[in-house]
């Protein structure tokens, strides 16, 4: 068989051209197709996904991370925080636990000055005047159930707690939501006794509730419909504790319900006898009010004092053992006090009560008679007469001690880490800075 070497040379001894040669990829291109293809899929397969990953993270990253930025200045530069140092922040914890301490002895040092027994009436804004009405306004509630709020109830109770032969005066009002006056009916009103399980039943008596100018009633025809209550005149005589009174009524065509609770004390363990008077002794006004004790035990005995200009200025009160018989109830006005308040005198002790502690038993107590209004009035004094010294007490003085030994252990901590603090003013509480500053103002 002729070779084809051989075939060309005699095509181009004749003069002809042979015809071009193919190349690999014509000759081959069906398996350079699938060779490339297989390649395609297996980079593909094997390609690091933590390439992709690692820049969706980073970015991700930043987005999170972006409340972390430090906010910029308003001339556009970023602008820097300064970082504390350990040796700063310590310093700042020591600073702070003096302040702490210098605080609690500061507030206690303070709280303290003046015995328990005779305070300023500003500690105690809701003993003022304790015999006024106790007034209330609430969405009428339903005698079915649930509450009405367009409709408002205005009510009023005298006293909460009666003693023997004492009286409590009701009123009830009804308002709409702009605040006019609704004509309110009362249907019936009942007052009975709260008894324990095992307790004897106690009487049902009707109340009668009217708008007529009568029976505690303050004006007729003015919308107010009132009632009065007096256990001593009624089947409640010996009864010894919570009175309820329940209220039914229409306004409209709705009918709703109210409560009004009194406690009510039938025995007197003690009554007032005598004058009172008065004495300046240690440094301090003393009023002796005389009583005449049946029944010893734990007295508490209450009265407020107003200065010459009628200003309700302090708060005094008796917390004793009273035997039977003759006794004598100190209320102590506080030198310091009066010092401190500068009241104008004379001083006016009034709305004074008293009642027998009763423990384990309810109700709590057995009262005496109270006196309402001007009880005595105090002669004039110079308030130089009085004293200024701090109330002092072995509880005080032990807890003025620990809370002092605190201030000193926080100061030497402070020196401790920082000796130049002793060249310089320690720290101080906003108790002890207001304090110093009144101090200077006087």
């Amino acid at each position: 068989m002729p070779r084809k070497s051989d075939d060309r040379k005699r095509k181009l001894a004749n003069g002809k051209q042979p015809p071009p040669q193919r190349g690999w990829l014509q000759r081959h291109w069906g398996a350079a197709a699938v060779t490339a293809v297989v390649l395609l899929f297996i980079g593909f397969w094997y390609w690091p996904q933590d390439v992709t990953a690692s820049a969706n993270t980073s970015q991700a990253k930043a987005t999170n991370n972006s409340f972390l930025k430090t906010p910029d200045r308003l001339d556009g530069q970023a602008a820097v925080v300064p970082m504390l140092s350990e040796r700063e922040q310590r310093l700042q914890e020591l600073g702070k636990q003096l302040e702490l301490a210098d605080h609690s002895l500061c507030s206690y040092k303070n709280t303290t000055k003046y015995p328990n027994n005779s305070r300023s009436i500003k500690e105690h804004p809701d003993q003022v005047y304790p015999n006024q009405p106790v007034l209330e306004n609430n969405a009428m509630r339903k005698q079915g159930g649930g509450s009405d709020a367009t409709i408002q109830i205005q009510t009023s109770q005298s006293r909460v707690y009666l003693a023997a032969g004492e009286s409590a005066a009701f009123s009830i009002h009804a308002v709409d939501s702009q605040g006019q006056a609704k004509p309110l009916f009362v249907t019936r009103a009942v007052a009975r006794g709260i008894t324990f399980q095992g307790s004897r039943e106690t009487p049902q008596i009707v109340l009668p509730f009217a708008d007529d100018g009568n029976n505690g009633d303050a004006a007729a025809g003015d919308g107010v419909s009132s009632g009065v209550l007096s256990p001593a005149l009624t089947g409640f005589a010996n009864f010894n504790g919570t009175i309820r009174t329940e209220v039914q009524y229409n306004v409209g065509d709705r009918s709703g319900v109210v409560l009004f609770d009194v406690i009510y004390s039938p025995e007197t363990p003690a009554v007032w006898s005598g004058s009172i008077r008065e004495a300046v002794e240690n440094g301090s006004l003393n009023f002796y009010m005389k009583a005449q004790v049946t029944t010893p035990g734990r007295y508490v005995v209450t009265g407020r004092v107003d200065d010459a200009k009628g200003r309700p200025f302090a708060l005094v009160n008796f917390n004793d053992l009273l035997p039977q018989g003759g006794s004598e109830v100190r209320l102590t006005v506080y030198g310091k006090l009066l010092r401190d308040e500068q009241p104008v005198l004379p001083l006016t002790l009034r709305d004074v009560d008293g009642y027998l502690l009763k423990e384990n038993t309810d109700p709590d107590r057995a009262l005496m008679p109270r006196i309402a209004g001007t009880a005595y009035v105090s002669k004039s004094y110079p308030l130089k007469v009085f004293s200024e010294a701090e109330w002092q007490s072995e509880e005080r003085s032990r807890y003025l001690n620990e809370f002092g030994k605190d201030v000193e252990r926080a100061k030497a901590a402070l020196v401790a880490f920082n000796p130049e603090q002793a060249q310089r003013a320690f720290p101080q509480s906003e108790c002890s800075k207001e304090l110093a500053a009144k101090a200077a103002a006087q």
